[in-house]
């Protein structure tokens, strides 16, 4: 049992949490995996916590998410006496009584004050899990009490508002000490309170993610863009969104990107919205948005040459590997017209089904198949003409509805 945090537990936890635009995220992991083999229970803890995803560890590390390794390494270092994880599997649900039995300490109290100690040495990643133990309620576990242990329901009440509150502090220190996760319990505690003891305060939460991305936490730097965005501050969230891109914040070189592609909060600029869908696409080469606005920019030869093929197989891409419809109509359009990719009535069919909005060029295509009995579907020239009448005044719709007339009984056939 630790009565302070090693030096490589100490380092990982800077470059994994404190510090993580530092880029050193792997070399953390892999010191954490040597401790751990070394019997270092705190590095199996924290090492647990980052195969468990981006709920528990920053995604631009890239660590693999594997459930069955966390929970083995969870096990494990409760094992090894790390306090610090008796408390983390305690609060996941993962410590059974077979791996509490196997706990170095005499009941779970006596872990509780061995994790306090390490937070009041300043640790962040331990006043971090200790907050959680109030903030989810896990002091009734540790301290073994419950509502029957109290003579009335308000003393038992009163009780729980003095420990849950708790967590406002250790939250904070954890917060300001680095460990950036805080802010969301933190968000979650002030806009929501709990139930009828913690009343909400939801003008506490307002500045917590600014806070995070003053301090330079790439997710921390992302989200508070978004909230800008949407506030309708553009300039001020492309400031923020390119901090987080240059920390290396998954996602953050598209919000760049579409920031230039669109003119939001800044000159458009077609050429340098590119390179930064292509440098987000050089991480990540199926992330959606970039695929889907990347593959735009070469349909309409918007900063580089247009492309067909380019563009296809990057909006099918994003269609294919993310389910995403955003993209399906310039995808129709490729497959109706052989741009890009052989000639496919029935694929550019497929396409239009997946639209999430109205085009009268989706109607004409539509009209087109119906009334021709391509892509195999049957002819009906009703059905046609009704959707090529729907796309107004599309000239290749008014072109198209040439060829088809109505006979005295009412029937619509091909003229001959």
């Amino acid at each position: 049992m630790a009565a302070s945090l090693s030096n490589e537990v100490k380092q990982a936890l800077e470059d994994i949490y404190y510090n993580e635009r530092t880029g050193r995220g792997r070399e953390a992991l892999a010191l954490l995996e040597r401790a751990s083999a070394a019997g270092d229970g705190d590095a199996t803890c924290v090492l647990a916590r980052c195969y468990c995803g981006r709920q528990y560890v920053w995604a631009g590390h890239g660590f693999p998410e594997d459930d069955h390794k966390a929970v083995r390494y969870l096990h494990k270092s409760v094992e090894q006496g790390s306090a610090l994880g008796v408390l983390v599997a305690l609060r996941s649900g993962e410590l059974t009584p077979s791996v509490q039995k196997k706990m170095p300490f005499k009941n779970l109290q006596e872990a509780m004050d061995e994790a306090l100690a390490l937070a009041e040495s300043g640790d962040a990643f331990s006043q971090y899990v200790v907050a959680n133990s109030y903030f989810w309620w896990d002091f009734l576990s540790i301290q073994n009490k419950d509502a029957d242990s109290f003579p009335s329901h308000e003393q038992f009440k009163a009780y729980l508002k003095e420990n849950i509150s708790k967590c406002e502090d250790w939250f904070w220190r954890a917060f300001r000490g680095g460990m950036y996760f805080a802010a969301n319990n933190l968000n979650k505690y002030y806009r929501e309170g709990d139930e009828d003891i913690i009343a909400p305060q939801p003008e506490k939460a307002r500045d917590l993610y600014k806070i995070g991305a003053e301090a330079g936490h790439p997710i921390m730097q992302a989200i508070h863009a978004d909230d800008l965005s949407e506030a309708g501050r553009k300039e001020e969230a492309l400031h923020w969104y390119k901090k987080a891109a240059e920390g290396g914040h998954p996602g953050a070189w598209y919000d760049v990107g579409r920031c230039y592609f669109n003119g939001e909060g800044t000159d458009q600029d077609d050429t340098y919205a590119v390179r930064c869908f292509e440098k987000e696409l050089e991480k990540n080469p199926i992330h959606e948005g970039s695929c889907n606005l990347l593959g735009k920019a070469y349909f309409f030869g918007r900063g580089v040459l247009t492309d067909y093929a380019k563009a296809y197989h990057l909006l099918y891409t994003a269609y294919d590997r993310q389910q995403s419809t955003w993209g399906t109509f310039y995808l129709a359009k490729c497959a109706f017209n052989g741009l890009g990719t052989p000639q496919d009535y029935g694929k550019a069919l497929e396409f239009i089904r997946k639209m999430t909005f109205e085009n009268p060029e989706a109607d004409y295509m539509q009209g087109y198949i119906h009334a021709r009995g391509l892509g195999g579907v049957p002819e009906d020239i009703k059905k046609g003409v009704e959707l090529l009448k729907k796309a107004g005044n599309l000239p290749e719709a008014k072109a198209e509805l040439l060829h088809y007339k109505k006979t005295l009984f009412g029937k619509w056939v091909r003229r001959s």
